[in-house]
């Protein structure tokens, strides 16, 4: 409930108006009965025309006023609502994109992503309905029983029966609800999992003809939703009937015993219909009231699955007061480093490695699967913070930068090309929002990207699907690529980023890097030697440690592990 009211507390103009509407709206419906028992006892019983014309304008007015305050609770609760979940969406998104990758993995996707969406959802209906019946039902219960104590202290006895069991029930639906909303949004997490892994891999799935596994995959889990749904459901459901019945044993001994004292005279009938009207805004208000407290079990689950996001701290923290700016560009160095997995310190990937690399140079990275080649780059823009030693970039260690002035000195291109649904020109301008279309030109042509962009209907305009699934991989890769181009880094990191491209392709992708990169440090990871073997420093790893260092003709003499990855990929004549 605290995460909800913080977001409430920032619009307080807005929760101040929607109080004021509920409040002018309460005294608006309990106003009627009493002018409506005033016309029947006053007018109708004395036949006097006058007071029932100056209560029927009376009630006129009332009725119409009413209704503007509706109206407007409704309008000020919805706008109220909407910005509570419009700031916890943005603030979710904030702090999800501060994330390192170890939070990434902690979450999982598909968790972020119900609970930035579903979860909050749960959290608006809640909201919704608080704003509307939450500061309706109480006031309204309040004031109803002392006009019900005012008008028939005799009859108020029945209420106050009634009221127990009522609590009762409310107390017992809300405690089981609460395991079962927790059940449910759990079960959902795992649906979309499911379910984004399906999309994801469907070319995968129809090449294995698993697509009946997939299907009873989803169903398993499916049904564990339905179920767990279906029993929360019959819970909520069972609540009204149960409300109504109690109800109407109450509201049939009111008027009965309230028959008896008006034939006793007693009781006025304008004053029975005044009450029964008072019992039916009390009891309707409690029932309104529980109704909003059972919904509260689910709505705490996803409020609490909401701030588990907004209280991470990330493991990567942003050094506010961190250098910005540095004298030289692109000189990396890195010092003994080691680097365990959080939760794995215990068995290092990385272990002692120590290069430098200067502007004009380009280093490559190779080695067997799991070596630790592409665990090595990513901790130069900090995607993972070193376990020992240290990477300092232009002396400064990455830590002590602000990690937008760090990254901006990188032009990273990933393992696994990323495009972005829009346009080519959008992901273009993703590396450099104010970039030309004469540099958007140029990066594609160095990328080797001219050719099949100008063959597309719209050219740069042409759009992208959602993960560029109408581009081939070896596309993908060099639109990547071109992306890091056009921003000029100091320090380009390509993470096995040409594996895709033939060795045409990738022979002139390098050509016209070299010429594009002679004051830029270059880094490369690869599987294919003939990708790195012009590279002035080639690093080869073998299980996290450095097994050897120099250029490929060193490496061929001196380093058993290269010889052996260079002669399955090079012939006789090469490997001379």
């Amino acid at each position: 409930m605290k995460t909800m009211w913080n977001y409430a507390m920032k619009q307080k103009k807005l929760l101040l108006l929607n109080f004021l509407c509920v409040f002018g709206f309460i005294l608006i419906e309990l106003g009627l009965p009493t002018l409506l028992a005033k016309m029947l006892d006053q007018g109708v019983a004395n036949n006097d025309m006058s007071v029932v014309k100056q209560v029927g304008w009376q009630m006129v007015l009332v009725t119409v006023v009413g209704i503007i305050l509706n109206i407007s609770l409704a309008v000020v609760g919805a706008k109220l609502n909407t910005g509570i979940i419009k700031h916890m969406r943005e603030d979710m998104m904030e702090n999800i994109q501060r994330f390192s990758h170890k939070e990434y993995e902690d979450f999982g996707m598909s968790s972020l992503i119900t609970r930035t969406t579903n979860d909050a959802f749960q959290v608006m209906n809640f909201m919704g309905m608080i704003l509307r019946m939450g500061f309706i039902t109480p006031i309204m219960f309040i004031a109803s029983l002392y006009m019900i104590v005012r008008t028939s202290p005799s009859l108020t006895i029945f209420v106050f029966i009634g009221l127990p069991f009522l609590i009762l029930g409310m107390l017992v639906i809300a405690k089981f609800s609460e395991p079962l909303s927790s059940r449910q949004q759990k079960n959902l997490d795992n649906m979309n999992l499911i379910l984004r892994e399906n999309l994801s891999g469907l070319r995968v799935i129809r090449a294995f003809v698993n697509e009946k596994f997939e299907e009873k995959r989803f169903e398993q889990v499916n049904k564990a939703y339905a179920t767990n749904s279906m029993k929360l459901f019959k819970l909520m459901a069972s609540a009204q009937p149960a409300f109504f019945f109690l109800f109407n044993i109450i509201m049939v001994l009111v008027i009965w015993f309230g028959s008896i004292q008006i034939n006793d005279g007693s009781l006025e009938v304008g004053n029975l219909i005044a009450f029964i009207e008072y019992i039916f805004h009390a009891l309707f208000s409690f029932m309104l009231f529980a109704s909003v407290f059972m919904m509260y079990p689910r709505a705490a689950i996803s409020a609490a699955r909401v701030q588990e996001v907004l209280d991470v701290e990330p493991a990567i923290q942003d050094n506010q007061s961190g250098i910005t700016e540095t004298k030289t560009q692109g000189v990396i160095a890195f010092d003994k480093v080691s680097f365990a997995y959080p939760g794995h310190s215990e068995s290092p990937v990385i272990r002692d490695v120590s290069f430098t690399a200067n502007p004009g140079e380009t280093v490559a990275f190779i080695g067997s699967t799991g070596s630790g080649k592409s665990t090595l780059i990513q901790l130069i823009p900090r995607f993972y913070d070193v376990s020992r030693g240290s990477i300092k970039i232009d002396g400064v260690d990455v830590r002590d930068y602000k990690l937008k002035s760090l990254r901006e000195k990188i032009g990273y291109i990933p393992q696994k090309a990323v495009l972005f649904s829009g346009t080519i020109a959008d992901n273009l301008r993703f590396g450099k929002q104010e970039a030309t279309e004469e540099e958007m030109k140029e990066a594609l042509d160095i990328a080797q990207a001219t050719e099949f962009v100008s063959q597309k209907p719209q050219g740069l305009l042409e759009p992208i699907t959602e993960g560029g699934s109408n581009f081939s991989g070896g596309q993908k890769q060099r639109l990547a690529i071109a992306r890091a181009i056009i921003r000029k880094p100091a320090i380009y990191v390509f993470d096995d980023s040409f594996s895709a491209l033939d060795y045409r392709t990738d022979a002139m992708l390098r050509q016209r890097l070299k010429k594009e990169t002679t004051e830029s440090t270059v880094l490369i990871v690869a599987q294919r030697v003939s990708t790195i073997m012009h590279a002035d420093k080639i690093i080869v790893l073998n299980e996290g440690d450095v097994v050897g260092m120099g250029t490929h003709k060193e490496l061929l003499k001196n380093c058993q592990v290269y010889y052996d990855i260079a002669s399955s990929q090079l012939t006789e004549e090469e490997l001379k």
